[in-house]
């Protein structure tokens, strides 16, 4: 059999890796497993179907562990090294490189599955880590302002029309109003977050519109968080979001403002005024404050509803720690819809 449990179980051995000396630490998120050993990563997507993404079948797991490997390497080259194939012969799984794979095939083996393979990069390293020790220096954040600017000014255009742009806020507003607001939640201030952001978003409806006239809308990251880059020389970001196009369709400053909100909310707060400035410079692009205010707290209810989805599984990983992250993510969605009231008001004066 070479069903998912049976697969995860070669996985978790170190003769899948050819030496029963190294030691393997797997890792479940939502989407997959993550396997770390030594200095490599391989990662098997799950079988899984949500509204946002379909790895039911084999073929659409190869085909976004490839997509996984063509879109890192804008911003992590040399990171990703290739698909690994999970193969089956005579009841015996084995991990083949597909470039041995494609040299010398083999016609008795069927491949049941691709993982992808990385460089392992260093933890100590990592944004959210250095954050953490408080370790990070301006230098730091200069760095990554200097790869995230070039990388937006390489980074094809989406054409997409500004009443569409505006509805995509609003359709993910209304997915947020249904899962925080269920009664089984009980979430402090929730109800008002939501509301406020429905008036900030129908005030700044013109200035949304107005980036996807001017073009602004890039195939960007995705899911640009701390814990995806690595301070290394140059920094590298991993974990591109590569199994939906249009949730990469973003405004560079929409995903900027994301890394800004989880820099604070991971105790750095000084980290977001640098970078958006500094990236506003080199892209000679300044859009409006009450703009970064908006898909600051637009992001924010994104997380919280993203955590309190975790409860809706029939069995929630980690259950009491969804509800304390929403918690706090609802408030800097608060904060940041009093920075949008404060702009306003004296805009009006």
């Amino acid at each position: 059999m070479h069903d998912l449990a049976s697969k995860l179980k070669f996985l978790q051995s170190p003769q899948a890796f050819g030496d029963s000396a190294l030691q393997v630490e797997a890792l479940e998120t939502h989407m997959s497993w993550v396997f770390l050993v030594g200095e490599q990563v391989f990662k098997l997507k799950k079988p899984v179907r949500f509204p946002f993404l379909d790895f039911a079948t084999m073929a659409s797991r190869e085909y976004y562990c490839r997509e996984e490997l063509r879109l890192n390497a804008r911003l992590a080259p040399g990171v990703y090294r290739g698909l690994m194939a999970l193969q089956w012969r005579d009841g015996v799984f084995s991990l083949v490189p597909e470039s041995r794979l494609q040299a010398n095939p083999d016609p008795s083996s069927e491949t049941v599955d691709w993982l992808v393979w990385m460089r392992r990069v260093p933890q100590v390293r990592m944004l959210d880590h250095l954050i953490l020790h408080k370790q990070l220096s301006t230098d730091d954040v200069d760095a990554v302002t200097n790869v995230m600017s070039t990388f937006y000014r390489q980074a094809p255009i989406v054409e997409v029309n500004p009443d569409d742009y505006l509805s995509r806020f609003q359709y993910e507003q209304a997915s947020t109003r249904e899962v925080l607001l269920r009664p089984q939640f009980q979430l402090l201030d929730v109800a008002q977050a939501i509301d406020r952001l429905d008036t900030a978003l129908a005030i700044g409806a013109e200035l949304l519109r107005e980036r996807a006239r001017q073009q602004r809308v890039l195939d960007g990251h995705g899911d640009l968080r701390p814990e995806h880059i690595c301070l290394l020389q140059p920094p590298v970001v991993i974990d591109c979001l590569e199994f939906n196009p249009q949730l990469r369709q973003v405004d560079p400053f929409d995903e900027l403002a994301y890394l800004a909100l989880e820099c604070a909310v991971a105790g750095a707060s000084w980290v977001g005024e640098r970078l958006l400035q500094g990236c506003a410079a080199a892209l000679h692009d300044h859009p409006a404050p009450a703009l970064i205010q908006v898909y600051t707290a637009h992001r924010a209810l994104l997380r919280a509803r993203l955590a309190m989805a975790h409860l809706l599984d029939s069995t929630p990983r980690t259950p009491t720690k969804w509800a304390p992250q929403a918690t706090c993510y609802i408030d800097h969605a608060l904060a940041a819809l009093d920075a949008f009231d404060s702009i306003y008001r004296s805009q009006l004066k």
